[in-house]
């Protein structure tokens, strides 16, 4: 294929694309309570589904640092049942309706969900209303789920392989934000800690001025707002300031480099680079240049590393989704028998070349392609829309970026992967750790 014809494909397959996405757009109507609450609602008739989801914007940024692991603690917790809903019925009420639900807990918010059928829609505003107002946060609760949390944390964390490298990473990259714990925190914080701490803690955060209801799925609008009325209109704005950290963690200027041993078998090479927040440009040039690396058998690190060098087993790289300034991580498993310096070595020359040499154009397009198709298949569930509009609205107070997040990648230049490249992705702002096995111990 000569070069005006390479050229000529290219541009039809971005006009494809961008068509595609635009014959896509999802649709919403988006209001607030008096009380705060964000409403968001999208319909799609297509099955007779609903998802019913709330938003806390608290995450494990917003602990204290002596009482980390409250906000994974209330994820297990909201579930013991509230005032109106015995203790161990609230899941159990869902599962009769023919629903299902789950929540999960991040750095910066927790998420709830039920998927239900569209004629139980009711049941679910309900269900989310109940945990918003009358949630039992009570000593039978609490001690109940201590033993939960404590147990996940020495089965998922503590005796699991690789079970520490984020939380040995995180403390070691950031000495000032609250990113430095992870979400499990520290077991001894949440045995510690009174009841009276996670009662203020449940009466800071989880009120409707830090929530965002997002209902999606087989849904009639007007009827929903007027549901939303009655479950929700009557809730009370929170009596405190939400807790809202403004720690800045300094810029980096030199290389912090650690080795630690653990119970594994295969070593592993981890390299965490500081870079800015999700949502801005550069946070989009650098989630392809980490696809660049890392994404697919023909990715850089994996085709140097892998396939012909053969010094790795596997290779990845990714920028962790951070509401406030962030990290990448870059990870290799070295083949057996091969030095972990010598792996190093290898993935620092990889991403040397970002630095020196433009990618190709064909690249450039792979990794447009990559990112509009994991963006419309991030999209193709109900539940998965709802969550991506609430979580767009919570981060950025734009709700439409459901629809133009794409246009945020297909704008991104060669020029900027090579610039985010040498920006960010340097020796005195990254931290470098050695995950190796513990040495075997005579007899």
């Amino acid at each position: 294929m000569n070069f005006k014809k390479q050229i000529f494909t290219l541009s039809l397959l971005f006009l494809v694309i961008l068509g595609f996405a635009q014959s896509n757009k999802i649709d919403f109507v988006e209001y607030d309570l008096d009380n705060g609450l964000h409403v968001i609602l999208h319909k799609d008739i297509t099955t007779p589904i609903v998802a019913v989801t709330v938003t806390y914007h608290v995450g494990s940024k917003n602990e204290r640092s002596d009482r980390t692991g409250f906000a994974h603690f209330f994820e297990h917790l909201m579930f013991e049942g509230t005032k109106n809903i015995a203790r161990g019925e609230y899941s159990q009420i869902v599962e009769k309706a023919g629903g299902t639900l789950n929540a999960n807990t991040t750095n910066d918010r927790t998420y709830y969900y039920e998927i239900l059928p569209s004629n139980q829609l009711e049941l679910g505003l309900w269900l989310e209303s109940e945990r918003m107002l009358h949630a039992k946060v009570d000593s039978l609760g609490i001690k109940t789920q201590k033993n939960v949390v404590i147990e996940e944390y020495k089965q998922n964390y503590a005796n699991r392989p690789y079970g520490g490298i984020l939380i040995e990473t995180v403390k070691r990259a950031y000495k000032v934000h609250p990113y430095q714990w992870t979400t499990i925190g520290d077991p001894e914080h949440v045995r510690a800690a009174k009841d009276e701490e996670f009662l203020n803690f449940y009466k800071m955060f989880y009120v409707p001025n830090n929530a965002v209801l997002c209902i999606a799925g087989d849904i009639d609008i007007e009827k929903t707002k007027s549901l939303i009325n009655k479950y929700y209109g009557d809730i009370p704005k929170g009596e405190y300031d939400i807790y809202r950290p403004n720690l800045v963690e300094p810029i980096k200027n030199i290389e912090i480099r650690d080795t630690i041993y653990d119970n594994i078998q295969l070593p592993a090479v981890l390299q965490a680079y500081h870079l800015p927040k999700m949502g801005t440009s550069d946070y989009y040039a650098v989630d392809m240049l980490a696809n660049l690396l890392s994404s697919g058998q023909s990715s850089r690190l994996y085709k140097s590393l892998v396939d012909e060098k053969q010094l790795a087993l596997f290779a990845a790289s990714f920028p962790l989704p951070f509401e406030d300034p962030s990290i990448a991580l870059t990870y290799c498993f070295p083949n057996v028998g091969v030095d972990p310096s010598v792996l190093e070595k290898a993935m620092n020359e990889e991403i040397a070349v970002v630095k020196t040499d433009l990618i190709s154009d064909e690249e450039l397009q792979k990794l447009k392609n990559q990112f509009e198709n994991q963006i419309v298949n991030s999209n193709t569930s109900i539940q998965s829309r709802a969550y991506n509009l609430a979580i767009n609205y919570t981060f950025f107070k734009n709700t439409n970026l459901i629809n133009t997040e794409i246009d945020k990648y297909l704008s991104v230049t060669k020029e900027d992967i090579k610039r985010v490249a040498n920006t960010y992705f340097r020796d005195d702002n990254r931290v470098v750790l050695y995950y190796l096995p513990k040495p075997q111990q005579n007899n």
